[in-house]
């Protein structure tokens, strides 16, 4: 069966992004975008709310991002080749291959995409998390540790979720990040 996990990169004080939305400082090095290639071999599906896909479709529509390292070149072939789900009540359409839109995450769109996905699945974003986490449809969570304080910001995870989790790995990097993952206990 498919799992979700709910997958970001944050500072070591749980923001995604900081007080001026920017999350230039989670930057990963090629290291890192090796491991990440890696955990992501058996991902089918990207969830993601609005903001995260228009930030995610340049792996498609910007040949140059990709075109950065042979890791970079790596993740943009997996990113086509991967199926999107695209939940938003403001987006008129999506413009990327294999992407779909849907309206509103609710149980029933988020178990059709998990039983659809030939693989496993990755839902990224606070919000859409949040709303997964509290339908108890997240298996695992997935934090990248970026070794930064930012002091505010938008917050991983928002007031009023709770999930018990188990640590089930930690990696190191050279750059200084730490990628923790834990199951969540039903």
């Amino acid at each position: 069966m498919s799992k979700v996990t709910f997958s970001v990169a944050c500072s070591l004080d749980g923001y995604q992004t900081d007080s001026d939305g920017d999350y230039s400082w989670a930057e990963p090095s090629e290291e890192v975008i090796s491991a990440i290639n890696e955990d992501l071999r058996d991902v089918s599906t990207y969830l993601y709310g609005r903001r995260m896909y228009q930030e995610m479709a340049v792996w498609e529509t910007d040949p140059a991002v990709a075109a950065q390292s042979p890791e970079t070149e790596r993740f943009a072939e997996a990113w086509k080749a991967a199926d999107k789900v695209v939940f938003s009540r403001s987006l008129e359409s999506v413009w990327t291959e294999r992407t779909r839109l849907e309206r509103e995450l609710t149980t029933e769109t988020l178990r059709a995409a998990k039983y659809g996905a030939q693989g496993n699945l990755t839902i990224e974003g606070p919000i859409l998390a949040r709303s997964a986490l509290e339908r108890g449809m997240v298996d695992e969570v997935e934090l990248l540790l970026c070794p930064i304080i930012v002091g505010g910001g938008s917050p991983v995870f928002p007031a009023g979720v709770f999930s018990k989790l188990e640590l089930t790995r930690e990696r190191r990097f050279d750059n200084g990040m730490v990628q923790v993952r834990y199951d969540v206990r039903r």
